[in-house]
């Protein structure tokens, strides 16, 4: 019969399936992770960014170029060229002319500057006279003197309580090309930070502007990475210190740069119409918040599913030690305790009757002429009367009491806090009820009787000589001519 694992080997085998599965499910768990995660990083550098940028460029030149267009629109306007050729005469006519421009394209504020006159004219009238001494109006000789058309600048509305505003400052050329002004619009600054916050908002990003020589120009109100603000260089930022130099010449771009351990996305795109760089950022902890809580529910799913199958293989052991068990210490045909289940149970039946002064008794039991009865009915019949011999015994005894087939057609009944006066009432009920019993089998009637042996436990007697005096006992019975129950005296 096979032998019921040992508990060490058990605990090796349980821990050996943990090694397994957890292995194997964390192995699957982080493999998956890391194929999502380079995916991930791929579609925000080649997708993600870049399509960001173009939907932010399209917004841009919708609230941010759109001005650019106007500005360039007022210097081309014939009607603006024509009324300074002739002398700048009216000055309601250009006021008007402002203010409608103002008005329809709702910017905060439109001007045009003359050079013959230095006249400042604002939707609201004449402002003053420019002067190139006035630190104030530096702004227009400035204009005046580059070489490209228009420029954006950020400074302070004279005409509108110092508010800081966006200008966009455009050259107007006459018919000949003479320089005679500058003309624009100008967009308030919190209108286009509050512009950046809407597309930071609409799109997850941070978004922000940078100028050709590196300085920040546009943020969020918050500002931009590591809360760069307006001015700021771009070589004071964690992890953008050497990005200028990799855009020597304008051009789209994505990048990857480390900021206080974090990993950032960037891409950048030139806008030549505001002559700036568009950088849309991402760090990776925001773009990866979703593949990492998947990570970590895997990976308690993992964990369950690994603890129900341990559990569940630990319950399919203890099961089949249990079945492996109960096969060693069970007579398959009667299904009672054979010889190595009585030893266990009655070792502790005798320890408990010494501890606690209790008396026991054991009875040896025989089927008389079985062998008879095998030869003449067949082995299948005798089976047939043994199971119901046992069967009648079960009914007879309590359930403290301790009975096994010893072997063959030998029963033996261990009785715990039983007289040798109630032993002897019980064996001669068993033998009287075992006399009277028919065993069918296959149609026919089958009886048998028992031989008894009775002995009792005495001081300082162990398990072996208590059975052998009621085997002695069952002998006489035997030799005495069957069917009755003998005792066996101490000694």
């Amino acid at each position: 019969m096979s032998q019921p694992f040992p508990p060490t080997r058990q605990w090796s085998l349980i821990a050996l399936l943990l090694v397994l599965l957890a292995g194997g499910f964390l192995a699957t768990s982080l493999v998956s992770y890391y194929t999502a995660l380079e995916s991930i990083r791929a579609g925000i550098i080649n997708t993600e960014l870049p399509l960001t940028s173009d939907n932010v460029y399209s917004e841009i030149q919708k609230d941010l170029v759109r001005p650019i267009l106007i500005s360039s629109m007022m210097s081309r306007d014939t009607y603006m060229r024509d009324w300074v050729l002739a002398g700048e005469q009216g000055t309601e006519q250009i006021t008007r002319y402002l203010r409608e421009v103002q008005e329809h394209y709702i910017t905060v504020t439109s001007f045009f500057v003359s050079e013959k006159t230095h006249t400042y004219y604002q939707a609201k009238g004449v402002l003053k006279q420019v002067n190139e001494a006035d630190s104030r109006d530096a702004w227009y000789f400035r204009v005046r003197d580059m070489q490209t058309p228009y420029e954006i600048s950020v400074d302070a509305d004279m005409a509108n309580q110092d508010r800081l505003t966006v200008f966009i400052n455009y050259k107007v050329f006459d018919y000949d090309q003479r320089f005679i002004g500058a003309t624009g619009v100008g967009l308030t600054v919190d209108a286009v930070v509050d512009l950046i916050d809407t597309y930071q908002q609409r799109y997850k990003r941070s978004v922000f502007f940078v100028d050709t020589e590196g300085r920040v120009v546009l943020t969020g109100a918050k500002g931009g990475p590591s809360g760069a603000k307006v001015g700021q260089s771009l070589s004071e930022l964690p992890g953008l210190e050497d990005l200028m130099a990799k855009l020597a010449n304008p051009q789209n771009s994505n990048f990857e740069y480390q900021e206080h351990g974090r990993e950032h996305f960037l891409n950048v795109r030139f806008i030549p119409e505001l002559n700036w760089y568009l950088l849309v950022d991402k760090h990776e902890n925001g773009a990866l918040t979703g593949i990492r809580k998947s990570l970590y529910i895997n990976l308690l799913i993992c964990l369950l599913v690994t603890l129900i199958v341990i559990s569940l293989v630990g319950f399919a052991l203890r099961r089949y030690q249990q079945r492996i068990t109960a096969l060693a210490t069970t007579d398959l045909l009667t299904e009672l305790p054979n010889r190595r289940g009585f030893n266990l149970l009655a070792n502790q039946a005798v320890q408990e009757a010494r501890r606690n002064q209790d008396t026991l008794c054991a009875l040896m039991l025989d089927l008389d002429n079985f062998k008879q009865l095998n030869d003449s009915q067949g082995h299948l019949a005798g089976d047939a009367v043994l199971r119901g011999f046992a069967a009648n015994l079960q009914s007879a005894v309590r359930e403290a009491d301790i009975l096994c087939r010893w072997g063959g057609e030998e029963f033996i009944l261990l009785l715990k806090n039983t007289s040798v006066e109630q032993a002897r009432e019980l064996g001669k009920k068993i033998r009287e009820q075992t006399e009277r019993s028919h065993f069918n089998y296959n149609g026919i009637d089958l009886q048998i009787t028992t031989s008894i042996g009775l002995a009792q436990l005495q001081p300082n007697e162990v398990l072996e000589q208590l059975i052998a005096r009621a085997d002695r006992a069952l002998y006489r019975a035997k030799q005495s001519g069957r069917n009755r129950l003998c005792e066996e005296a101490h000694g």
